[in-house]
């Protein structure tokens, strides 16, 4: 067994739309090497830093990530002898290039599998005003006294009894109540 840490830049396209980690920036990879009877079996934690933007507000995030994987990388063909007919056919294993191995599809997978689906600056972020854009984080109380205009005509028919405070609404109420039960 060997333990291995190493410090690289990120390829291109370590993420998702709305967040990764930026080409070029520093992963982290703490790797534990072990010889076993199929190949080499490589365990591993990946360290970066995120850069994206919130789902709902469209802040700019930074946040930090850990992922862990494992992979096992078979020997070469030619001296695995303990292999089976499916290891043979299975052309998606890992193999090893002598002493070298592709560790950057096992680290884009298991990234991309970590990253947060609908990333938020807060868990309480309220978002876009759907009216005007504003951020009802900044200002909770927005609203806007928009009517719907399928709405309008009903709107008349109930502000007149409002405004003359006539007695007819405590018999509207009875009616409510009547129609419920």
């Amino acid at each position: 067994m060997r333990k291995v840490s190493r410090s690289l830049p990120a390829p291109e396209g370590l993420g998702i739309e709305v967040i990764g980690v930026p080409e070029g920036s520093a992963v982290e990879l703490d790797l534990r090497l072990e010889a076993v009877v199929e190949g080499v079996l490589v365990t591993g934690t990946a360290k970066a830093a995120l850069k994206g933007e919130c789902v709902r507000c469209l802040e700019p995030i930074e946040q930090k990530l850990d992922a862990d994987f494992q992979e096992l990388y078979y020997y070469p063909e030619g001296t695995n002898r303990f292999a089976t007919a499916e290891e043979d056919e299975d052309e998606e294993a890992s193999r090893l290039e002598g002493d070298l191995f592709d560790l950057e599809p096992v680290l884009r997978d298991a990234v991309v599998l970590a990253l947060p689906l609908q990333p938020v600056c807060q868990d309480d972020c309220l978002g876009l005003c759907s009216e005007c854009g504003a951020r009802l984080s900044d200002d909770p109380d927005h609203h806007h006294d928009a009517v719907d205009p399928r709405w309008a005509a009903l709107q008349g028919l109930s502000a007149p009894s409002l405004e003359a405070g006539s007695n007819d609404s405590g018999t509207r109420e009875g009616a409510a109540e009547n129609q419920e039960k």
